[in-house]
């Protein structure tokens, strides 16, 4: 079985990804999360990291869990009850965790935002939803019925999104920041779309959507965000021979 040095491949991946660019989330914690014994044989990518998760990964024979969401978005609590049994499946599965947040939201060709725009066939691609000095979305033009293109999130998300239907029948300026910026949905209507694609928002963003003139799509923040942990997983295994999988485990949020 072949197998690879930990080392080499997260120095890969940050050299993918750049966090250093970015201004994330204090508990984001981006980069290699938990050590193994320094050799990976394969590869697991989920969007979240949890007890659930690392079991699902080690069932699978993996030995790196690649993640959007890390282990330490709580605060630090002792290692007692469901976090001793997290702790005790990584030691036991020899699992390596490396998370990565708002750069993989953000990456032109392997981020959530990016390959889901290309997926709905947005032309024109633009960086796009500044956040810190650094664009973490992506947006494009299009020509379609709100309708129409609601469909095709569903096909393309695998649920059907909500609508917040604010703006016009036709969506040609459309914006996308995966995950759960529907509270900001007056940044996105600031830089000139006319529709905006994220995860989730607060029920008040109703209102916020009519008012700001535009169109929103709630497409699940799990659904907008299993993009980018499958493709760095599967580009990290093609460059280094090793075989990669992805572990569903939907939040139906």
């Amino acid at each position: 079985m072949k197998t690879v040095d930990l080392p080499i491949l997260v120095a890969q991946c940050q050299a993918w990804m750049t966090p250093d660019r970015y201004r994330d989330y204090d508990r984001a914690r981006n980069g290699l999360q938990v050590e193994n014994r320094g050799r990976v044989s394969r590869i697991a990518a989920a969007v979240d990291a949890s007890l659930a998760t690392v079991r699902l990964a080690a069932e699978a024979g993996a030995d790196l869990l690649v993640v959007h969401h890390g282990l330490f978005w709580s605060e630090t609590r002792p290692w007692t009850g469901p976090r001793m049994a997290l702790i005790r499946a990584l030691l036991e599965a020899d699992m390596a965790v490396y998370a990565m947040h708002l750069p993989l939201d953000a990456h032109p060709t392997l981020g959530n935002a990016a390959l889901l725009a290309r997926q709905i066939g947005l032309r024109r691609l633009k960086p796009f939803f500044q956040h810190e000095g650094e664009s973490i979305g992506w947006r494009g033009e299009l020509d379609l019925d709100r309708g129409a293109l609601g469909q095709r999130l569903g096909e393309i998300l695998g649920r059907p999104p909500i609508l917040l239907a604010g703006g016009g029948a036709r969506c040609r300026k459309v914006g996308i920041c995966t995950g759960g910026a529907g509270a900001e949905l007056q940044k996105a209507a600031a830089e000139g779309v006319d529709t905006f694609i994220t995860g989730e928002g607060p029920h008040w963003t109703h209102a916020l959507a009519e008012e700001a003139g535009i169109n929103v799509f709630y497409g699940g923040h799990y659904a907008t965000e299993t993009f980018g942990v499958k493709a760095l997983a599967e580009r990290l295994g093609r460059k280094f021979g090793l075989p990669s999988v992805f572990i569903d485990h939907p939040s139906g949020l």
